[in-house]
């Protein structure tokens, strides 16, 4: 009996992945568990293991396809015993990866809507919480936008959940999009289409929710040799979420210096210890404690922005971001429950996730969670910066390369290690009087690391 293996759910908010390299082909005999894929989805490769066991009879899938949660990848023909079991239990993980698709299909009460109705329906009336079906028309390649709705007025769409949050996030109305799907349902690509002709038509209206319409580039070969490079999933996510987190945090910037001298001594004391339980004492690995320990100080800074019911949501727990500058860009690992954890532990939790993400086999669950990002440029060079804050946090510390200077202390001049520091935070809910006793705070923490027992 033939049986299908479908993409799994790839985690929170991730769509679709790019398949970097098949681990079988058709004539297999796999098992449960075994992995069939390598796929890249944003800034994580993972390998995809098989839900269902048998001989592979034929491959939908090839490198560098993009597929999405439930889509069919192979096709086998069922092996006799073992598979049945173990397939039962991850039968939640095959309707998660259904999700997707089951949510772009019509329901039956929008199949049964009528058009001229919805026409002609009165703004009042409208129910935007469920989407409603548009008159199907004939569609050409590049659809027109829909009018743009008078002030106040709110038209009926039909989109699913997930592309509507898709909508939001990258500032589309999605009452402007056009849909592709049956009976003009839109569709994440078509989402996806229209943002991209609102940033490279000349004319074109500004896009909502704070994003900028860009012009389009002009040619450059007038001028000289070019050559064109694709970016990588890691570089285009990265552009993605850092566009968001500029057009929708307010941001403000402020340094400090700590005076780590002593702390550099001690580090290089129990660099060895570190080393023995299998990490590696860096400034970071001690910076993760104290931030964690000015965070219990001062809650506000442990928190996101709720603007829909205007309330701040503050965490209880310390999940601590870092990072990490890799081959092919920066992703942010996230350190769990740091407050619970000592220095030593911290120190080899950081450098297992460190080497794991510049190897490109960190899992998107290792990206998720944060509560608080730390971006250490010292080890590159520089001293102050403005870091962006990574949403949904509120604040992000950034620290450069430390240097001697001379500093007034005892009537004379002495030569300390001085640590630059830059805290971006989300000035909506974080007051300049707020960001700079956090920051002082870490910096005499710094200085003085009893502080973070005493009041951490």
């Amino acid at each position: 009996m033939a049986t299908e293996f479908k993409i799994p759910n790839l985690g929170d908010n991730v769509d679709a992945g790019e398949v970097i390299s098949l681990l079988v082909k058709e004539g297999d005999t796999i098992a449960i568990d075994d992995p069939v894929a390598e796929l890249e989805t944003g800034k994580a490769t993972i390998e995809v293991p098989a839900d269902v066991a048998g001989k592979i009879v034929k491959i939908h899938i090839s490198a560098g396809d993009s597929v999405t949660p439930g889509q069919v990848a192979l096709t086998l023909e069922a092996g006799e015993g073992g598979g049945e079991g173990k397939a039962e239990e991850k039968a939640d993980k095959g309707e998660e990866a259904k999700k997707d698709t089951e949510a772009e299909k019509p329901s039956a009460s929008e199949e049964k809507a009528e058009p001229a109705k919805i026409e002609k329906q009165e703004p009042e009336q409208a129910q935007p919480e469920r989407a409603k079906e548009e008159a199907p028309a004939t569609r050409e390649s590049a659809p027109a936008p829909r009018p743009a709705p008078s002030q106040g007025e709110r038209i009926p769409v039909a989109a699913a959940p997930s592309v509507r949050k898709f909508a939001r996030e990258i500032g589309v109305n999605i009452q402007e999009v056009p849909g592709s799907g049956p009976k003009g349902r839109i569709q994440i690509d078509d989402v996806k289409a229209h943002a991209k002709q609102l940033l490279t038509q000349p004319g074109a209206p500004a896009m909502t929710g704070g994003a900028i319409r860009v012009p389009p580039l002009p040619d450059f070969t007038k001028w000289g040799e070019v050559e064109r490079e694709k970016m990588n999933n890691v570089r285009k996510m990265t552009a993605q979420h850092m566009a968001l987190c500029w057009n929708t945090i307010p941001h403000v910037t402020q340094q400090d210096k700590a005076d780590i001298t002593d702390l550099e001594r001690l580090r290089k004391r129990y660099a060895r210890k570190a080393e023995l339980a299998g990490g590696k004492l860096t400034l970071t690995a001690m910076l993760l404690k104290m931030v964690a320990s000015a965070l219990k100080v001062y809650p506000q800074f442990n928190a996101s922005v709720d603007l829909a019911n205007e309330e701040m949501v503050l965490k209880k727990y310390v999940n601590i971001g870092v990072a990490v500058d890799t081959p092919k860009g920066l992703v942010v690992p996230v350190v769990q429950n740091v407050d619970q954890k000592n220095i030593i532990e911290l120190s080899v939790e950081l450098s297992g996730i460190a080497e794991k993400a510049r190897d490109g086999k960190i899992s998107p669950a290792d990206m998720q969670g944060g509560t608080f990002t730390i971006s250490n440029l010292g080890g590159i060079g520089g001293s102050y910066f403005t870091p962006i804050v990574n949403h949904p946090e509120v604040a992000i510390l950034g620290i450069g390369r430390g240097a001697y200077e001379p500093i007034w202390m005892e009537e004379e001049f002495h030569p300390r290690l001085m640590l630059p520091m830059s805290l971006s935070y989300d000035h909506r809910v974080i007051d300049g009087a707020d960001g700079a006793r956090f920051l002082r705070w870490i910096a005499e923490a710094i200085q003085e690391p009893l502080l973070v027992a005493m009041e951490g």
